[in-house]
């Protein structure tokens, strides 16, 4: 080999890389630490609201509705005046009405159906039908332990609001018809303490047909078991004049009949009664009397200036 070649392998061999090497074992970093229960999210199960206390919670949240006592009592209708209660004829009179319907309604293992749910109704317009449900609604808001309900059924002709001189823009029918709405957006809570209202909202041409729809019947059911506590007062129209009243009679547990006695005869009397048979409690309330009244198969009436009676 000559002195060149030499030179040449020489100069290669000290330019030429060494075999790479194995890489080192790769170090993995340990994963960030992750937080199982970061501050913003819940680690127990959280219940969600039911629909009865999203509308119970709406309801509470809803403004109280003064009522005007002062006006009530100029109208001879109760007017609560603190814890004592009222002692008057009228609160008297009222005290003795509620109390077997409240005994029924309440009354530990009644087969009853729907007993907290009673319509107060008439023979005829005029025998003071609407004055008597409000009186008696306020008579039982007074009880320690009850609240009620007042619900303006008279959808053809409402008083209700009248008598208590407030006003609403939607109840009882826009209830039935929209079915977007619930109880507690037409409820109204008054300054009454345990007495709402419910009125009887848009009048309709088709408000018999409302009244005896699947709607209703589910709406009563869901008012009759919402409220253990709660008595639910029914202002329907007078039964000889529109069959809104007998149909709406049906779903009743206990129903009052309020009569004139002096002007509605004993035949037209027990014409509306012949209407309401079918439901397991009906009573009679003779407004305008100062006597005892028989009522045969209905019992007997108290005086005071009113009467209560109730079928054996």
């Amino acid at each position: 080999m000559s002195l060149i070649e030499k030179a040449a392998n020489r100069l290669n061999a000290e330019f030429t890389a060494p075999p790479p090497s194995d890489p080192p074992p790769a170090v993995t970093a340990p994963p960030p630490s992750v937080d199982p229960s970061p501050p913003w999210i819940a680690t127990e199960e959280v219940p969600i609201p039911t629909q009865e206390a999203e509308e119970s919670l709406a309801q509470n949240n809803r403004p109280i509705i003064p009522i005007d006592l002062a006006r009530l009592r100029k109208l001879n209708i109760l007017a609560p005046t603190g814890s004592s209660g009222e002692y008057s004829a009228t609160a008297e009179e009222f005290r003795m009405i509620k109390r077997p319907l409240l005994n029924r309604a309440f009354e530990p293992g009644s087969q009853t159906k729907n007993a907290n749910l009673v319509m107060i109704t008439s023979p005829l317009p005029g025998d003071g039908k609407s004055f008597c449900a409000l009186n008696l609604a306020i008579s039982i808001a007074m009880e320690k332990d009850r609240t009620v309900l007042l619900v303006d059924a008279d959808v053809s002709k409402p008083s209700q609001m009248k008598l208590l001189g407030i006003e609403a823009d939607r109840g009882l029918m826009d209830l039935l018809q929209d079915p977007s709405l619930t109880p507690a957006d037409v409820l109204l809570r008054t300054s009454i303490p345990n007495f709402s209202l419910l009125p009887a909202g848009r009048p309709s041409r088709t408000a018999t047909e409302y009244l005896a729809s699947v709607s209703m019947a589910n709406l009563l059911d869901d008012l009759s078991g919402r409220y253990p506590d709660r008595l639910i007062l029914f202002d329907s129209p007078p039964l000889l004049i529109t069959t809104q009243a007998s149909v709406l009679s049906s779903h009743m547990g206990q129903v009052v009949v309020v009569s004139n006695a002096e002007n509605t005869t004993h035949s037209a009397l027990k014409a509306a009664l012949d209407l309401v048979r079918d439901c397991p409690h009906v009573g009679v309330v003779i407004n305008r009397t100062t006597h005892q009244i028989s009522f045969g198969d209905y019992g007997y009436g108290y005086g005071y200036g009113y009467g209560y009676g109730q079928r054996a």
